[in-house]
C-alpha cells in the first residue's frame, strides 16, 4: 500500500492505493458505514465521501474485534461482494492471502510496542 487516507467515523473516507509486485496500482475508494471503537469497523466502496453512490460497487468489509482473554483479541473479517463475479475476481486477486499478511504484520507491529 503506497497511500492511505482514513477518516474513522461513519461517512468518513476510506482510501487506499494498493500496489502489485508487477507495478500495477489499484485505488480503493469508499466510506465507513459503522465504527464502534475497539469492536467493529464496516466500510464499503458503494459510496464515496459525501455519500455519493458509485456506478459499480464491489464489496463491503466487516471487521470485528472481541476480547479473547489473556490479553488476546479475536479478529473476524468478512467481505460481502455485490456479485458472485466480484467475489471470484477478488479471490483471484489474492485478497484473502493479502488480508492475512496484513494481519500478521499488524500483530508483529503491536508486539513491538510493548
Amino acid at each position: 500500500m503506497s497511500e492511505c487516507r482514513i477518516d474513522l467515523k461513519p461517512g468518513g473516507e476510506f482510501y487506499t492505493m494498493m500496489n502489485s509486485p508487477e507495478g500495477g496500482k489499484f485505488p480503493n475508494n469508499g466510506v465507513f458505514l459503522e465504527v464502534i471503537p475497539g469492536q467493529k469497523l464496516v466500510w464499503t466502496d458503494a459510496y464515496t465521501v459525501g455519500w455519493q453512490p458509485v456506478e459499480n460497487p464491489f464489496f463491503t468489509a466487516i471487521v470485528e474485534f472481541a476480547d479473547a482473554g489473556a490479553g488476546k483479541t479475536k479478529y473476524t473479517a468478512r467481505v460481502r461482494h455485490w456479485t458472485l463475479e466480484n467475489a471470484k475476481k477478488h479471490a483471484e486477486m489474492g485478497f484473502e492471502g493479502g488480508w492475512g499478511t496484513a494481519l500478521e504484520q499488524l500483530v508483529e507491529y503491536t508486539r513491538s510496542l510493548k
